[in-house]
């Protein structure tokens, strides 16, 4: 049974249709991109003894204390450090195992995503049972992240080297599951802890339960659809476009991953992500309070400030905020997959130019469509802004292939999701603790974000230079023809005609009522999950 997993049982035989891929990948993408989601377990979690109110722990209860504490509950402070791991343990994760996922092939390796992700939730459910939050930090945040990692750098290569056409666009079409997976988990968790819920129980660990189960059935069929092409495979009637290979830097080449280390090119390409990341992630995670601390009361028609609402008020307010945050949402996805795509037409140099030149000049809107109380300039900065964000996760893969060549392009990738891992605490401290300061020095609400947005921008104006000074890599850093020999024998890249027995009929020529299936069984829950957003942003609009 395990046999079904070897790279060489994954090699697509003659007539295999590619759009195949995509479901698969995001089958798996739109399972662990829950990670963004798991904030809606956060307020229950924090009375998951009290139920009804949490039962505080002693004012010197610290950080170690709640991790074994069976007596309080835990704050929410403290449940956020889960967030934070899922997020060092993606790209430590990915940067380890990259190398070995390009040998063992992308259903193996998601197959371990599947196993992680679940177990971990598994493992959090028993921590929740016994009150015990290292065992939920060991199983969603380690474990999980772990978990993480694979699956998210799982499809890259498969699909770079399925579409060398339309890489862009493929690898966004993937990377958009994982924006899109929160928007999907979210609403389900929410109505499975209200199903679950009893007068001593709420409601968390047997959602846990369930939502392994889903989510392992859907990423083992995911795991299983993967299909890698034969060597030397190429879209029919398609030709590299040799004579733009300088001009668009884009190489045939390929560069070993032990090597990206000492290239400058990839440092480059790291700070680009690290400062386009830290400014949107920061922007997301403070999107609600400062729409709510600029506009105060406007949000539901009175001319009040934010300070002079009363409870019943601030309420109100607060949902209205709730559906600008799903609106955001839903940029974020149709980011990942609209810059990815123009990325095939304009280039990657040129997309990342624009997220900078673009992004910085929005960032300098904010405060002044603040200051004139427009709301729509100040919303729709952040809507692009947001967009943006995801289609720089998106085009990233593409960026790596046209630089270092396909050969080891998830390995290179996961490296280069260190640079993630460093955003994740770099933008979310830069926004929170300026934000502190700006009150302690007791500005108006809606003006303690002004210095904040000057900060983000001059983040992408960092990552401006560092995107201008890419240029292609210099000749020594690529693998020589007998070092790709020698390396395209380790990762088992075999021909159908080189491996005897290893290519099935099954694995060739497919109905194409089996794409039609393939794609609704993806495109059916993330549809849901667009409507639940949709509602929810309608709130906004109202």
């Amino acid at each position: 049974m395990f046999s079904l997993l070897d790279k060489e049982r994954t090699i697509a035989g003659a007539g295999f249709n590619r759009w195949l891929v995509p479901p698969a990948a995001l089958a798996i993408h739109l399972c662990i991109g829950m990670a963004y989601g798991f904030s809606v377990f956060w307020l229950p979690l924090s009375r998951a003894l009290g139920v009804s109110a949490p039962i505080a722990c002693a004012s010197d209860a610290g950080f170690f204390a709640q991790l074994f504490t069976t007596h309080c509950d835990w704050s929410i402070s403290t449940l956020g450090w889960m967030y934070t791991l899922f997020f060092v343990l993606l790209g430590t994760s990915a940067a380890t195992w990259g190398g070995w996922l390009e040998r063992a092939g992308p259903r193996k390796a998601a197959m371990v995503s599947a196993v992680c992700w679940c177990g971990g939730l598994l493992v959090s459910a028993l921590g929740i049972h016994l009150h015990q939050f290292w065992l939920m930090l060991l199983g969603s945040g380690v474990i999980g992240g772990i978990g993480l990692g694979l699956g998210y750098i799982s499809p890259v290569s498969t699909l770079i080297k399925w579409f060398p056409d339309r890489r862009g666009m493929a690898t966004g079409m993937a990377i958009m599951g994982f924006g899109g997976g929160a928007m999907i988990g979210s609403p389900l968790a929410a109505e499975l802890m209200a199903y679950f819920a009893t007068p001593t129980d709420v409601g968390v660990m047997p959602t846990f339960l369930v939502l392994a189960g889903v989510y392992f059935v859907f990423m083992v069929a995911g795991a299983l659809g993967y299909r890698v092409p034969p060597a030397g495979w190429k879209p029919a009637g398609w030709t590299p476009p040799a004579a733009q290979e300088t001009a668009a830097m884009v190489t045939r080449r390929h560069v070993h991953v032990r090597k990206v280390w000492g290239i400058p090119q990839f440092w480059l390409l790291w700070v680009v992500l690290c400062m386009n990341v830290s400014a949107g992630i920061g922007v997301i995670g403070m999107a609600s309070p400062m729409l709510q601390e600029v506009f105060g009361g406007t949000l539901i028609g009175l001319p009040t400030r934010f300070a002079e609402l009363s409870p019943a008020q601030l309420g109100a307010v607060a949902g209205v905020a709730a559906g600008f945050t799903a609106l955001l949402s839903l940029f974020n996805i149709a980011g990942r997959f609209f810059w990815a795509s123009l990325s095939d037409r304009w280039g990657r140099k040129l997309t990342y130019g624009m997220f900078f030149v673009l992004g910085g000049l929005l960032y300098f809107s904010v405060p002044a469509s603040a200051a004139a109380g427009s709301m729509l300039g100040f919303v729709v900065a952040l809507c692009i802004i947001v967009s943006m964000y995801g289609g720089a996760f998106a085009t990233v893969p593409a960026y790596l292939a046209d630089l270092f060549g396909t050969q080891m392009v998830g390995a290179i990738h996961g490296r280069l999701l260190t640079a993630w891992a460093t955003a994740g605490v770099l933008g979310p401290v830069v926004v929170n603790y300026m934000r502190d300061y700006q009150i302690s020095l007791d500005l108006p609400r809606e003006q303690v974000y002004n210095q904040t947005m000057y900060i983000l921008a001059a983040m992408l104006v960092i990552g401006l230079i560092c995107n201008l000074l890419v240029r292609p890599v210099a000749d020594r850093h690529f693998m020589t023809d007998a070092e790709l020999a020698e390396e395209k024998r380790l990762a088992r890249e075999l021909s159908p005609a080189a491996a005897p027995g290893a290519v099935s009929a099954a694995q060739g020529a497919i109905h194409p009522l089996w794409v039609v299936l393939a794609w609704a069984a993806v495109g059916v829950p993330l549809a849901w999950g667009v409507w639940r957003t949709l509602n929810s942003a309608a709130q906004f609009f109202g």
